[in-house]
């Protein structure tokens, strides 16, 4: 691990070395940018439960007009060097961020700084999204308002060093190393996790993304991400993963590994410039030991959700009407009399506005 370290190191102070001229020669002078977004929700769950009866992330009041999140982006670039940094504040953003602070206060979604030695090599370190996984915290990068169970169990944030190299533009790859833990702005332990990203465009409209992360305190992912847009009105997305939790280990005792393993189709079709209706069907599964990284399914457990969005632009803000069904191997929700059942519908309306 420390020679991986070395490794970076070297690269960074050597590539700063080799373009230090090329710094003294740019200004100051590239425009700040300064983007961000507002978000609010009305849900009405069918079992008329005050409190989720999805366990997914954010978006858990029913039966109320509730908050989103504030979030406020700050970018700019100088030279070949760039920096970002977002803050957010609200229920939402609490949520994102589980192992930092508490309610009522402000998160850092992103901040972290960037430094292209070519036009095909590029390091980056702080604290950033993660690469893993096809939604995103904010509302604004998603087209489905509630989540996946695939997005709640897998990282929100990585902080680390990352190294990506441009072969061509259909392909790159990256490869890093982060902190142990997931979601949290300092390791726990140590720099122990590795993260590695292939990027490949196979043909016009098509990305798709092999994503690993792997550590000795977090557990190893494997994620398949990929977008095609078919036609000018039809887009198909795909999110496939498998997770293996770490074994857990306390003196001679130890817990069977857990985890989970899941997949998600997300179509998508445009009736309009400023209207489009999509689908996300998913089926998500635990795998049985210790590990559940949400509420349910418990392990040895799945559940089969399909959701069905609009997306309605009015300029920056967009209207996303929302009904959600979802049904698990057991009874793991309940209905109106707050008795166990398989099922749970939920109906969501949100505005998200945009700048």
């Amino acid at each position: 691990m420390k020679s991986k370290l070395l490794l970076i190191s070297a690269l960074i102070a050597s590539g700063f070395a080799a373009k230090a001229q090329d710094s003294i020669k740019v200004t100051s002078d590239a425009p700040l940018v300064i983007s961000g977004s507002v978000d609010t929700y009305f849900k009405y769950d069918f079992a008329g439960k005050k409190i989720a009866n999805i366990p997914t992330s954010f978006g858990n009041e029913s039966n109320s007009i509730s908050l989103g999140m504030i979030d406020l982006g700050l970018k700019k670039t100088v030279g070949k060097a760039t920096f970002v940094g977002e803050l957010s504040f609200g229920p939402r953003s609490d949520a994102s961020i589980p192992t930092v602070g508490s309610g009522g206060s402000y998160h850092i979604q992103n901040l972290y700084v960037s430094y292209n030695f070519t036009d095909k090599f590029n390091v980056t370190g702080g604290y950033m999204a993660t690469f893993v996984g096809y939604e995103v915290i904010s509302p604004v990068g998603n087209f489905n308002y509630s989540t996946s169970y695939l997005f709640t169990n897998g990282p929100f944030q990585n902080a680390g060093v990352k190294l990506t190299y441009a072969f061509t533009d259909k392909v790159s790859l990256m490869a890093g190393i982060f902190n142990d833990s997931w979601n949290a702005y300092q390791s726990v332990n140590d720099l122990s996790t590795f993260g590695a990203q292939l990027m490949v465009a196979p043909v016009k409209g098509w990305t798709a993304y092999l994503n690993l992360v792997a550590g000795t305190y977090s557990g190893t992912e494997f994620d398949l991400t990929t977008t095609y847009q078919i036609t000018s009105a039809f887009k198909l997305g795909l999110n496939a993963a498998t997770f293996s939790a770490p074994e857990w280990k306390y003196g001679a005792t130890s817990g069977a590994k857990g985890g989970f393993t899941g997949v998600a189709l997300y179509p998508q079709y445009a009736v309009s410039k400023d209207v489009t209706l999509g689908l996300r069907g998913e089926y998500f599964k635990t795998k049985t030991g210790t590990y559940s990284g949400s509420t349910l399914p418990a392990p040895g457990e799945s559940v089969t959700a399909l959701t069905v969005t609009a997306n309605i632009k009015a300029g920056p803000l967009n209207f996303i009407p929302e009904f959600r069904v979802d049904n698990g191997s057991k009874n793991m929700f309940v209905n109106s009399d707050l008795k166990p059942t398989q099922a749970a519908q939920q109906f969501t309306l949100a505005a998200v506005y945009a700048f």
